[in-house]
Protein backbone atom coordinates (compact mmCIF):
# COMPACT_ATOMS: atom_id res chain seq x y z
CA UNK A 1 0.00 0.00 0.00
CA UNK A 2 0.79 3.11 -0.50
CA UNK A 3 0.50 6.56 1.88
CA UNK A 4 0.66 10.16 -0.08
CA UNK A 5 -0.27 12.02 3.08
CA UNK A 6 2.65 12.99 3.99
CA UNK A 7 2.74 17.27 4.06
CA UNK A 8 5.40 19.21 5.80
CA UNK A 9 3.80 22.41 6.82
CA UNK A 10 6.36 24.67 7.32
CA UNK A 11 9.68 23.79 6.69
CA UNK A 12 11.92 26.49 8.21
CA UNK A 13 10.07 26.82 11.49
CA UNK A 14 11.64 24.98 13.85
CA UNK A 15 13.15 25.59 18.13
CA UNK A 16 15.92 23.89 19.39
CA UNK A 17 14.64 22.21 22.51
CA UNK A 18 16.71 20.03 25.33
CA UNK A 19 17.66 16.84 23.42
CA UNK A 20 15.01 17.43 20.35
CA UNK A 21 13.99 19.95 18.20
CA UNK A 22 10.12 21.32 18.51
CA UNK A 23 8.71 22.11 15.05
CA UNK A 24 5.66 22.73 13.56
CA UNK A 25 6.38 19.47 11.25
CA UNK A 26 3.80 17.42 10.29
CA UNK A 27 5.72 14.20 11.29
CA UNK A 28 5.95 11.42 8.40
CA UNK A 29 4.97 8.89 10.72
CA UNK A 30 3.38 6.29 8.33
CA UNK A 31 5.73 4.68 5.41
CA UNK A 32 5.35 5.57 1.64
CA UNK A 33 4.82 1.83 0.93
CA UNK A 34 3.43 -0.98 3.09
CA UNK A 35 2.39 -3.93 3.33
CA UNK A 36 -1.32 -4.57 4.04
CA UNK A 37 -2.30 -2.83 7.39
CA UNK A 38 -4.72 -5.86 9.64
CA UNK A 39 -6.74 -5.47 12.73
CA UNK A 40 -4.98 -8.46 14.64
CA UNK A 41 -3.47 -7.21 18.19
CA UNK A 42 0.08 -5.84 18.60
CA UNK A 43 2.59 -6.04 21.30
CA UNK A 44 4.08 -2.84 19.64
CA UNK A 45 2.54 -0.77 22.57
CA UNK A 46 5.00 -3.44 24.93
CA UNK A 47 7.61 -2.00 22.70
CA UNK A 48 6.95 1.60 22.37
CA UNK A 49 6.20 1.31 26.78
CA UNK A 50 9.57 -0.28 26.74
CA UNK A 51 11.83 2.57 25.22
CA UNK A 52 9.55 5.25 27.15
CA UNK A 53 11.07 4.09 30.18
CA UNK A 54 14.07 3.13 28.72
CA UNK A 55 15.12 5.09 25.46
CA UNK A 56 15.69 9.07 26.22
CA UNK A 57 12.94 10.93 24.61
CA UNK A 58 11.28 7.67 23.85
CA UNK A 59 10.52 6.32 20.29
CA UNK A 60 9.25 8.89 17.34
CA UNK A 61 6.19 8.33 15.86
CA UNK A 62 7.85 6.52 13.04
CA UNK A 63 9.19 4.04 15.61
CA UNK A 64 5.78 4.19 17.20
CA UNK A 65 4.32 3.00 13.78
CA UNK A 66 6.53 0.47 13.30
CA UNK A 67 6.42 -0.81 16.59
CA UNK A 68 2.65 -1.50 15.97
CA UNK A 69 2.62 -2.67 12.62
CA UNK A 70 5.51 -4.68 12.42
CA UNK A 71 4.55 -6.22 15.76
CA UNK A 72 1.18 -8.02 15.20
CA UNK A 73 -0.02 -11.73 16.37
CA UNK A 74 -2.13 -13.98 15.31
CA UNK A 75 -4.37 -16.01 17.05
CA UNK A 76 -1.73 -18.75 18.16
CA UNK A 77 0.50 -15.74 19.20
CA UNK A 78 3.47 -16.13 16.52
CA UNK A 79 4.23 -13.08 14.34
CA UNK A 80 2.00 -11.96 11.70
CA UNK A 81 5.55 -10.61 10.10
CA UNK A 82 8.31 -13.22 10.48
CA UNK A 83 9.91 -10.87 8.37
CA UNK A 84 9.76 -7.43 9.08
CA UNK A 85 12.07 -5.42 6.85
CA UNK A 86 12.03 -1.49 7.50
CA UNK A 87 13.96 0.75 4.85
CA UNK A 88 13.89 4.61 5.23
CA UNK A 89 17.01 6.83 5.13
CA UNK A 90 19.92 7.36 7.17
CA UNK A 91 20.32 9.14 10.80
CA UNK A 92 16.21 8.39 11.10
CA UNK A 93 16.77 6.57 14.60
CA UNK A 94 16.98 2.87 13.37
CA UNK A 95 19.65 1.84 15.24
CA UNK A 96 17.49 3.27 18.44
CA UNK A 97 14.89 1.26 16.75
CA UNK A 98 16.71 -2.23 17.04
CA UNK A 99 18.28 -1.23 20.55
CA UNK A 100 14.90 -1.13 21.89
CA UNK A 101 13.70 -4.25 19.92
CA UNK A 102 17.04 -6.39 20.92
CA UNK A 103 16.68 -5.44 24.95
CA UNK A 104 13.02 -6.21 25.01
CA UNK A 105 13.58 -9.49 23.60
CA UNK A 106 16.13 -10.37 26.27
CA UNK A 107 14.37 -8.85 29.40
CA UNK A 108 10.50 -8.77 28.70
CA UNK A 109 10.10 -10.98 26.48
CA UNK A 110 12.25 -14.02 26.84
CA UNK A 111 13.94 -14.85 23.64
CA UNK A 112 16.17 -17.48 24.16
CA UNK A 113 18.56 -16.29 21.96
CA UNK A 114 18.99 -13.04 19.29
CA UNK A 115 21.62 -12.35 16.80
CA UNK A 116 22.49 -8.93 15.58
CA UNK A 117 24.75 -9.11 12.21
CA UNK A 118 26.17 -6.21 9.68
CA UNK A 119 28.17 -6.56 7.11
CA UNK A 120 31.19 -5.17 8.72
CA UNK A 121 31.80 -6.03 12.35
CA UNK A 122 32.40 -2.64 13.28
CA UNK A 123 28.72 -1.70 13.17
CA UNK A 124 27.69 -4.55 14.87
CA UNK A 125 30.23 -3.81 17.76
CA UNK A 126 28.89 -0.38 17.50
CA UNK A 127 25.24 -1.79 18.62
CA UNK A 128 26.54 -4.28 21.12
CA UNK A 129 28.18 -1.11 22.90
CA UNK A 130 24.76 0.83 23.03
CA UNK A 131 22.83 -1.97 24.40
CA UNK A 132 25.44 -2.56 27.09
CA UNK A 133 25.96 1.10 27.93
CA UNK A 134 22.18 1.20 28.39
CA UNK A 135 21.79 -1.68 30.56
CA UNK A 136 24.45 -0.06 32.66
CA UNK A 137 22.75 2.96 32.99
CA UNK A 138 19.55 1.30 34.34
CA UNK A 139 19.82 -0.87 37.57
CA UNK A 140 16.91 -3.23 36.88
CA UNK A 141 18.34 -4.25 33.67
CA UNK A 142 22.04 -4.39 34.72
CA UNK A 143 20.68 -6.51 38.24
CA UNK A 144 19.34 -9.09 35.31
CA UNK A 145 22.37 -9.78 33.72
CA UNK A 146 24.62 -12.53 34.26
CA UNK A 147 27.55 -12.15 32.21
CA UNK A 148 28.55 -9.99 29.22
CA UNK A 149 31.44 -11.23 26.85
CA UNK A 150 33.56 -9.06 24.84
CA UNK A 151 35.94 -11.76 22.98
CA UNK A 152 36.39 -9.84 19.31
CA UNK A 153 33.37 -11.41 16.66
CA UNK A 154 31.62 -13.11 19.12
CA UNK A 155 30.47 -10.36 21.75
CA UNK A 156 27.40 -12.04 23.71
CA UNK A 157 25.32 -10.90 26.62
CA UNK A 158 23.80 -13.72 29.12
CA UNK A 159 21.00 -12.84 31.97
CA UNK A 160 19.86 -14.71 34.70
CA UNK A 161 16.69 -15.74 32.67
CA UNK A 162 18.72 -17.39 29.99
CA UNK A 163 17.57 -15.21 27.18
CA UNK A 164 21.18 -14.37 25.27
CA UNK A 165 22.11 -12.03 22.66
CA UNK A 166 24.98 -12.59 19.89
CA UNK A 167 26.43 -10.22 17.38
CA UNK A 168 28.32 -11.70 14.05
CA UNK A 169 29.41 -10.59 11.37
CA UNK A 170 29.41 -11.62 7.67
CA UNK A 171 29.68 -14.77 6.02
CA UNK A 172 28.15 -17.68 7.65
CA UNK A 173 26.66 -15.97 10.57
CA UNK A 174 24.87 -18.34 12.05
CA UNK A 175 25.56 -21.64 10.94
CA UNK A 176 25.22 -24.06 13.77
CA UNK A 177 23.52 -21.72 15.97
CA UNK A 178 19.73 -21.53 16.70
CA UNK A 179 18.21 -18.15 17.13
CA UNK A 180 14.89 -17.31 18.03
CA UNK A 181 14.92 -13.70 16.59
CA UNK A 182 17.62 -12.18 13.59
CA UNK A 183 18.45 -8.60 13.11
CA UNK A 184 19.80 -7.19 10.22
CA UNK A 185 21.30 -3.93 9.53
CA UNK A 186 22.04 -2.54 6.52
CA UNK A 187 21.08 -5.39 4.14
CA UNK A 188 21.75 -3.69 0.85
CA UNK A 189 25.66 -4.03 1.70
CA UNK A 190 24.48 -8.27 1.55
CA UNK A 191 25.70 -8.97 -2.33
CA UNK A 192 25.21 -12.75 -1.93
CA UNK A 193 22.54 -15.12 -0.35
CA UNK A 194 25.13 -17.03 1.84
CA UNK A 195 24.69 -14.69 4.66
CA UNK A 196 21.29 -14.02 4.79
CA UNK A 197 20.61 -17.88 4.12
CA UNK A 198 22.57 -19.12 6.97
CA UNK A 199 20.53 -16.61 9.29
CA UNK A 200 16.92 -17.50 7.88
CA UNK A 201 17.31 -20.72 7.66
CA UNK A 202 18.84 -21.47 11.14
CA UNK A 203 15.23 -19.85 12.49
CA UNK A 204 13.65 -23.23 10.85
CA UNK A 205 12.91 -24.68 14.31
CA UNK A 206 12.70 -21.59 16.24
CA UNK A 207 8.68 -21.55 17.72
CA UNK A 208 8.01 -17.62 17.03
CA UNK A 209 10.99 -16.93 14.40
CA UNK A 210 11.08 -13.51 13.22
CA UNK A 211 13.98 -11.84 10.79
CA UNK A 212 14.13 -7.92 11.38
CA UNK A 213 15.83 -5.56 8.79
CA UNK A 214 17.27 -2.60 8.87
CA UNK A 215 18.69 -0.68 5.63
CA UNK A 216 18.58 2.50 2.99
CA UNK A 217 17.89 1.29 -0.46
CA UNK A 218 21.00 0.28 -2.28
CA UNK A 219 21.99 -0.76 -5.69
CA UNK A 220 22.26 -3.43 -8.38
CA UNK A 221 24.63 -5.33 -6.20
CA UNK A 222 22.27 -5.31 -3.00
CA UNK A 223 20.56 -9.33 -3.86
CA UNK A 224 19.59 -9.86 -0.63
CA UNK A 225 17.34 -6.88 -0.67
CA UNK A 226 16.24 -6.45 -4.06
CA UNK A 227 14.68 -9.91 -3.59
CA UNK A 228 13.41 -8.66 -0.23
CA UNK A 229 11.75 -5.64 -1.78
CA UNK A 230 10.45 -7.82 -4.69
CA UNK A 231 8.51 -9.70 -1.89
CA UNK A 232 7.48 -6.30 -0.61
CA UNK A 233 6.43 -4.56 -3.21
CA UNK A 234 4.32 -7.70 -4.27
CA UNK A 235 2.40 -8.14 -0.98
CA UNK A 236 1.55 -4.65 -1.06
CA UNK A 237 -0.11 -4.79 -4.44
CA UNK A 238 -2.26 -7.91 -2.33
CA UNK A 239 0.20 -11.39 -3.26
CA UNK A 240 0.32 -13.50 -0.49
CA UNK A 241 3.19 -13.22 1.57
CA UNK A 242 3.55 -12.52 5.24
CA UNK A 243 6.84 -10.37 4.56
CA UNK A 244 6.38 -7.05 6.90
CA UNK A 245 7.77 -4.10 4.09
CA UNK A 246 8.18 -0.54 5.55
CA UNK A 247 9.69 1.50 2.98
CA UNK A 248 10.40 5.24 3.38
CA UNK A 249 11.53 6.56 0.01
CA UNK A 250 11.05 9.69 -1.77
CA UNK A 251 8.28 9.92 -4.67
CA UNK A 252 10.40 10.62 -6.99
CA UNK A 253 13.69 11.05 -8.12
CA UNK A 254 13.95 14.71 -7.90
CA UNK A 255 17.02 16.32 -5.78
CA UNK A 256 15.00 18.51 -3.74
CA UNK A 257 14.23 19.40 -0.19
CA UNK A 258 10.26 18.71 -0.42
CA UNK A 259 11.14 15.42 -1.86
CA UNK A 260 13.74 14.62 0.80
CA UNK A 261 11.40 16.21 3.98
CA UNK A 262 8.44 13.45 2.02
CA UNK A 263 10.45 10.36 3.78
CA UNK A 264 12.90 11.63 6.42
CA UNK A 265 10.60 10.87 9.48
CA UNK A 266 13.47 12.35 11.66
CA UNK A 267 13.06 15.75 10.43
CA UNK A 268 12.16 18.24 13.02
CA UNK A 269 12.73 16.13 15.43
CA UNK A 270 16.22 14.98 15.36
CA UNK A 271 17.13 16.04 12.22
CA UNK A 272 17.66 19.69 11.21
CA UNK A 273 16.12 21.03 8.07
CA UNK A 274 19.29 23.08 7.49
CA UNK A 275 21.36 19.94 7.91
CA UNK A 276 18.87 18.32 5.18
CA UNK A 277 19.39 21.04 3.02
CA UNK A 278 23.82 21.27 3.19
CA UNK A 279 23.63 17.30 2.03
CA UNK A 280 21.38 17.97 -0.89
CA UNK A 281 24.70 19.22 -2.91
CA UNK A 282 26.59 15.71 -2.34
CA UNK A 283 26.76 13.40 -5.11
CA UNK A 284 24.02 12.60 -6.60
CA UNK A 285 23.72 8.53 -6.08
CA UNK A 286 24.54 8.69 -2.15
CA UNK A 287 21.86 11.77 -2.03
CA UNK A 288 19.78 9.05 -4.03
CA UNK A 289 20.60 6.45 -1.79
CA UNK A 290 20.99 7.73 1.82
CA UNK A 291 19.01 10.63 2.12
CA UNK A 292 15.82 10.15 -0.77
CA UNK A 293 15.76 6.35 -0.72
CA UNK A 294 15.89 5.47 -3.99
CA UNK A 295 17.55 2.48 -5.78
CA UNK A 296 20.87 3.13 -8.11
CA UNK A 297 22.67 0.90 -10.30
CA UNK A 298 26.04 1.39 -8.54
CA UNK A 299 26.45 3.54 -5.37
CA UNK A 300 29.93 4.24 -6.48
CA UNK A 301 29.82 4.27 -10.11
CA UNK A 302 32.67 5.84 -11.94
CA UNK A 303 30.60 7.90 -14.90
CA UNK A 304 28.15 9.71 -13.31
CA UNK A 305 24.07 8.74 -14.45
CA UNK A 306 23.60 11.93 -15.31
CA UNK A 307 26.59 12.71 -17.96
CA UNK A 308 26.21 9.65 -19.39
CA UNK A 309 22.10 10.36 -20.19
CA UNK A 310 23.07 13.60 -21.47
CA UNK A 311 25.66 11.84 -23.82
CA UNK A 312 22.55 9.84 -25.40
CA UNK A 313 21.87 10.49 -28.82
CA UNK A 314 19.84 8.01 -30.67
CA UNK A 315 20.06 9.63 -34.75
CA UNK A 316 23.83 8.58 -34.61
CA UNK A 317 24.49 5.13 -36.03
CA UNK A 318 27.84 3.38 -37.22
CA UNK A 319 28.80 3.25 -40.98
CA UNK A 320 29.26 0.45 -43.04
CA UNK A 321 31.82 2.31 -44.49
CA UNK A 322 34.14 4.26 -42.19
CA UNK A 323 37.13 3.55 -39.96
CA UNK A 324 36.14 1.60 -37.10
CA UNK A 325 38.03 0.07 -33.85
CA UNK A 326 36.06 -2.50 -32.14
CA UNK A 327 37.02 -4.59 -28.90
CA UNK A 328 35.80 -7.21 -27.19
CA UNK A 329 36.12 -8.63 -23.35
CA UNK A 330 35.61 -11.10 -20.92
CA UNK A 331 34.60 -11.37 -17.50
CA UNK A 332 37.17 -12.90 -14.83
CA UNK A 333 34.50 -15.51 -14.26
CA UNK A 334 34.16 -16.04 -18.29
CA UNK A 335 30.25 -16.36 -18.27
CA UNK A 336 29.89 -12.90 -19.93
CA UNK A 337 31.14 -10.97 -22.79
CA UNK A 338 30.78 -7.94 -24.79
CA UNK A 339 31.94 -6.65 -28.60
CA UNK A 340 31.51 -3.23 -28.77
CA UNK A 341 32.63 -0.89 -31.57
CA UNK A 342 33.21 2.88 -32.56
CA UNK A 343 33.22 5.59 -34.94
CA UNK A 344 34.82 9.33 -34.97
CA UNK A 345 31.81 12.02 -35.83
CA UNK A 346 32.09 15.34 -36.52
CA UNK A 347 33.73 17.82 -33.91
CA UNK A 348 35.60 15.49 -32.41
CA UNK A 349 33.01 13.28 -30.99
CA UNK A 350 32.76 9.43 -31.38
CA UNK A 351 29.71 7.03 -31.09
CA UNK A 352 30.19 3.78 -29.57
CA UNK A 353 27.63 1.09 -29.73
CA UNK A 354 27.17 -2.31 -28.21
CA UNK A 355 27.41 -4.60 -30.85
CA UNK A 356 27.26 -8.18 -28.98
CA UNK A 357 26.68 -10.03 -25.69
CA UNK A 358 27.66 -13.28 -24.22
CA UNK A 359 25.92 -15.20 -21.19
CA UNK A 360 26.85 -18.10 -20.39
CA UNK A 361 26.29 -20.03 -16.34
CA UNK A 362 29.08 -22.21 -16.57
CA UNK A 363 31.43 -20.51 -19.04
CA UNK A 364 31.56 -19.17 -22.40
CA UNK A 365 32.79 -20.90 -25.44
CA UNK A 366 36.11 -18.88 -27.01
CA UNK A 367 35.64 -20.53 -30.23
CA UNK A 368 31.79 -19.62 -30.70
CA UNK A 369 32.35 -15.55 -29.24
CA UNK A 370 35.11 -15.73 -32.01
CA UNK A 371 33.26 -17.07 -34.68
CA UNK A 372 30.34 -14.26 -33.73
CA UNK A 373 32.74 -11.13 -33.34
CA UNK A 374 34.61 -12.62 -36.99
CA UNK A 375 31.26 -11.70 -38.82
CA UNK A 376 31.07 -8.01 -37.27
CA UNK A 377 34.73 -7.79 -38.32
CA UNK A 378 33.93 -8.28 -41.96
CA UNK A 379 31.07 -6.26 -42.20
CA UNK A 380 32.82 -2.73 -41.31
CA UNK A 381 36.66 -1.78 -42.40
CA UNK A 382 38.09 -2.23 -38.87
CA UNK A 383 41.46 -0.98 -38.17
CA UNK A 384 41.86 -3.36 -35.16
CA UNK A 385 39.95 -5.16 -32.81
CA UNK A 386 41.14 -4.10 -29.28
CA UNK A 387 41.23 -6.58 -26.26
CA UNK A 388 42.97 -7.34 -23.40
CA UNK A 389 45.38 -10.38 -23.21
CA UNK A 390 44.51 -10.98 -19.47
CA UNK A 391 40.73 -11.75 -20.20
CA UNK A 392 40.75 -12.18 -24.17
CA UNK A 393 43.51 -13.26 -25.45
CA UNK A 394 42.32 -17.37 -26.27
CA UNK A 395 39.45 -15.25 -28.71
CA UNK A 396 42.04 -13.00 -29.92
CA UNK A 397 44.49 -15.84 -31.16
CA UNK A 398 41.55 -16.99 -32.73
CA UNK A 399 40.95 -14.30 -35.09
CA UNK A 400 44.06 -13.27 -36.09
CA UNK A 401 44.89 -16.54 -38.43
CA UNK A 402 41.17 -14.97 -40.15
CA UNK A 403 43.19 -12.15 -41.10
CA UNK A 404 41.88 -9.90 -38.09
CA UNK A 405 43.96 -7.17 -37.47
CA UNK A 406 44.23 -7.52 -33.29
CA UNK A 407 45.98 -5.27 -31.08
CA UNK A 408 46.87 -5.81 -27.75
CA UNK A 409 45.73 -2.80 -24.92
CA UNK A 410 46.65 -4.24 -21.30
CA UNK A 411 49.47 -1.17 -21.23
CA UNK A 412 47.00 1.24 -22.42
CA UNK A 413 44.36 0.15 -20.49
CA UNK A 414 44.51 2.61 -17.74
CA UNK A 415 44.60 5.54 -20.01
CA UNK A 416 41.99 4.67 -22.10
CA UNK A 417 39.64 4.53 -18.71
CA UNK A 418 41.05 8.08 -18.02
CA UNK A 419 39.97 9.11 -21.83
CA UNK A 420 36.24 7.20 -21.18
CA UNK A 421 35.88 9.25 -18.41
CA UNK A 422 36.70 12.30 -19.76
CA UNK A 423 34.96 11.87 -23.43
CA UNK A 424 31.72 10.90 -21.14
CA UNK A 425 32.28 14.52 -18.86
CA UNK A 426 32.72 16.46 -22.16
CA UNK A 427 29.75 14.94 -24.11
CA UNK A 428 32.24 13.91 -27.00
CA UNK A 429 31.00 10.46 -26.53
CA UNK A 430 27.78 9.49 -27.73
CA UNK A 431 25.44 6.50 -27.50
CA UNK A 432 22.25 4.99 -28.52
CA UNK A 433 20.72 4.83 -25.26
CA UNK A 434 21.31 0.62 -25.47
CA UNK A 435 19.84 -0.65 -22.27
CA UNK A 436 23.01 -3.01 -21.41
CA UNK A 437 25.38 -0.90 -21.98
CA UNK A 438 24.28 1.88 -19.85
CA UNK A 439 23.35 -0.76 -17.46
CA UNK A 440 27.59 -2.08 -17.67
CA UNK A 441 28.40 1.55 -17.88
CA UNK A 442 27.03 2.43 -14.77
CA UNK A 443 27.80 -0.35 -12.96
CA UNK A 444 31.45 0.09 -13.67
CA UNK A 445 33.48 1.00 -10.12
CA UNK A 446 37.11 2.56 -10.04
CA UNK A 447 39.91 0.42 -8.96
CA UNK A 448 42.74 2.23 -7.44
CA UNK A 449 46.05 2.16 -8.30
CA UNK A 450 49.21 2.98 -5.43
CA UNK A 451 50.57 6.02 -7.88
CA UNK A 452 47.35 7.43 -8.08
CA UNK A 453 46.12 6.18 -11.39
CA UNK A 454 43.06 4.03 -11.66
CA UNK A 455 40.80 1.41 -13.85
CA UNK A 456 37.53 0.14 -13.78
CA UNK A 457 37.77 -2.82 -11.64
CA UNK A 458 36.56 -5.92 -13.50
CA UNK A 459 36.13 -7.60 -10.12
CA UNK A 460 35.49 -4.94 -7.91
CA UNK A 461 32.68 -3.94 -10.02
CA UNK A 462 30.91 -7.66 -8.64
CA UNK A 463 28.88 -7.30 -12.04
CA UNK A 464 29.16 -7.82 -15.30
CA UNK A 465 31.43 -5.00 -16.67
CA UNK A 466 32.58 -6.14 -20.22
CA UNK A 467 31.01 -3.55 -22.05
CA UNK A 468 32.44 -0.72 -19.98
CA UNK A 469 35.96 -2.48 -20.57
CA UNK A 470 35.20 -2.16 -24.31
CA UNK A 471 34.14 1.39 -24.38
CA UNK A 472 37.22 2.33 -23.06
CA UNK A 473 39.75 0.60 -25.10
CA UNK A 474 37.83 1.83 -28.31
CA UNK A 475 37.72 5.12 -26.57
CA UNK A 476 41.91 5.07 -26.44
CA UNK A 477 41.46 5.12 -30.57
CA UNK A 478 38.69 6.98 -31.19
CA UNK A 479 40.18 9.73 -29.33
CA UNK A 480 42.95 9.78 -31.28
CA UNK A 481 44.07 13.05 -33.04
CA UNK A 482 44.16 12.89 -36.62
CA UNK A 483 48.11 14.26 -36.43
CA UNK A 484 50.54 14.06 -34.22
CA UNK A 485 50.20 17.71 -33.63
CA UNK A 486 47.15 18.21 -31.44
CA UNK A 487 47.04 21.17 -29.65
CA UNK A 488 49.29 24.11 -30.89
CA UNK A 489 50.34 27.11 -28.56
CA UNK A 490 51.37 30.44 -29.50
Amino acid sequence: MISDDQVIIDPHAVETGSDRLTSVFSPVSAPRIHSPLNDLPTRGLELIDFADRFIDGGFMPWQKWLAEQSLKVKSDGRWKHPISIAMLPRQQGKSTYMLARIAMGMFEWNESLQIASAHRLVTSLEQFRQLVSMIEKHADLSAQVKRIRWQHGAEEIQLLNGSRFLIKAGGSAARGASPTTVHLDEIREMHDLESFASLRFALMAAKNPQVNGFTNAGDSHSVVLQMLRERGLAAASGADDDIGWFEWSAPTDEISFENAASCNPALGITMHPDNLRAILNDPPEIIMTEVLCRFVQTISSVVGAKEWQECGDETVDLDDEKLTWMAIDISPDRKHAALVAAQKLENESFVVKLLHTWENTIQLDDRAIANDAASYCRKYPIEYLLYSRRTSGAVAARLQPAGIPIHDMDSDYPQSCDELLGAINSGRLKHRNQASLTEQILSAVQLRRGDGGWVIGRRASQSAVCAAVASALVTHFATRPETEIDILVG
